[in-house]
């Protein structure tokens, strides 16, 4: 049977991959991921050989058609990102509507996803909240941060290590009341959890050399609790 099965992969601490994960990597007939290089160490944790398709932002569009027309007759494939699951702020989301279109059987492997694994420890309220992934680097940023800071769900944002400043300086112009949840290199062996008010953080980091991914978790605009919270 034809099938794209979509795997989640860990974020950083090997031992987060599902088992249903490791077995469905054993039986496909081969891998589309975005770097060949970081799949391979994952492969390679879990003693596992298999044929890599590269597939990322820039080659996508062009590797459909290749991928796809292995898939209808009769390969199993599975689609995996660098870390976390796949088309969430991630290439693969075209492959996978592809796919759809095509009627091939799209299978979900579920596991880690760095947003939510943010948003479970941010104490922060979960029954609502939005996820923005990568804010515009320049061209409708700053409209985007306005519209955020009337935002009444809790925020989650992707940042990299480049802008993680930047980002903090523009929370504490736009939102400067807001509790502010800021999760660098999760799962791994130098995760850190900063929290507070967007001028707190910005002291905090100001002392470290900043590194690695981050997440960062904002409360509501009508949130009080954190006006309550245990300070420090």
């Amino acid at each position: 049977m034809s099938v794209l099965y979509v795997i989640s992969t860990p974020i950083g601490n090997m031992q987060d991959i599902t088992l249903r994960a490791i077995e469905t990597l054993k039986t496909v007939d081969f891998i589309i991921c975005e770097d060949t290089r970081e799949t391979s160490k994952l492969l390679h944790h879990f003693e596992i050989k298999k044929e890599l398709i590269s597939s990322n932002a820039q080659s996508e569009s062009r590797k459909i058609g290749i991928i796809l027309d292995r898939i209808s007759t009769g390969q199993k494939a599975a689609l995996v990102s660098d870390a976390g699951t796949p088309c969430i702020s991630d290439p693969g989301i075209r492959l996978v509507n592809a796919a759809i279109q095509k009627q091939i059987k799209v299978v979900p492997i579920p596991g880690v996803n760095a947003a939510i694994t943010a948003l479970s420890i941010s104490g922060l309220p979960t029954d609502s909240f939005v996820f923005e992934g990568f804010l515009p680097q320049k061209k409708g940023r700053q409209k985007k941060l306005t519209e955020l800071s009337q935002e009444t769900r809790t925020i989650v944002l992707y940042e990299s290590v480049y802008r993680i400043e930047k980002l903090l300086d523009e929370l504490n112009q736009y939102m400067p009341n807001r509790f502010v949840s800021v999760c660098r290199e999760l799962t791994k062996m130098f995760e850190e959890v900063w929290q507070g008010y967007p001028s707190e953080i910005i002291s905090k980091l100001n002392v470290k050399t900043i590194k690695g991914e981050f997440v960062v978790v904002i409360s509501p605009v009508d949130w009080k609790d954190s006006h309550d919270r245990i300070d420090k």
